[in-house]
């Protein structure tokens, strides 16, 4: 029997939510097994056709930009391993895991254009200061408004491009 539209909805925000604290609270390797595990269940059994590339090229969006923003000092990640020299596993993971809210759960959301904005320019940076704290990140004082307004044009771009 197929789950009812609102249960995957529901499911889907929570698979993320879940996946979110897996990789702030255990690191890199538990990222690299729970992310990818995520992933794939995503992709195999909830993934619309064609979707894997949007969630690839949002992975390089995300190494793009929070790479970027390391390069700058937004983040002193102190002695973790970091891929490519930029970014912790469990950081860059946490990207492609909010690319599988987009086309389901938050779906809604990119009729609105200035609301995807505002809910982008709050949670962004919400998401960072709270993984920053649970995972021991220091970010620098301009990091967060940055992240405000990083996260406010990427919600905005996706409602401008978002195809249902």
């Amino acid at each position: 029997m197929a789950t009812p539209k609102w249960q995957a909805l529901v499911l889907n925000a929570l698979r993320f939510e879940a996946g979110w604290l897996l990789c702030v609270l255990g690191g890199s390797w538990v990222a690299a097994v729970a992310g990818s595990s995520l992933l794939a269940w995503h992709l195999w059994r909830c993934a619309r056709p064609g979707e894997w590339r949007f969630i690839a090229g949002f992975a390089l969006l995300g190494l793009a930009i929070d790479g970027g923003l390391q390069l700058l000092g937004g983040f002193n990640f102190n002695d973790q391993t970091l891929v490519l020299g930029l970014l912790p596993l469990w950081l860059w993971m946490l990207w492609p895991l909010f690319a599988t809210l987009v086309y389901h759960s938050l779906a809604w959301l990119w009729r609105y254009p200035l609301l995807a904005a505002l809910c982008g320019a709050i949670s962004g940076p919400l998401s960072y200061y709270g993984g920053a704290l649970l995972a021991e990140v220091t970010l620098a004082a301009w990091l967060l408004p940055v992240q405000a307004l990083v996260w406010a044009m990427l919600c905005v771009g996706i409602s401008r491009f978002y195809r249902t």
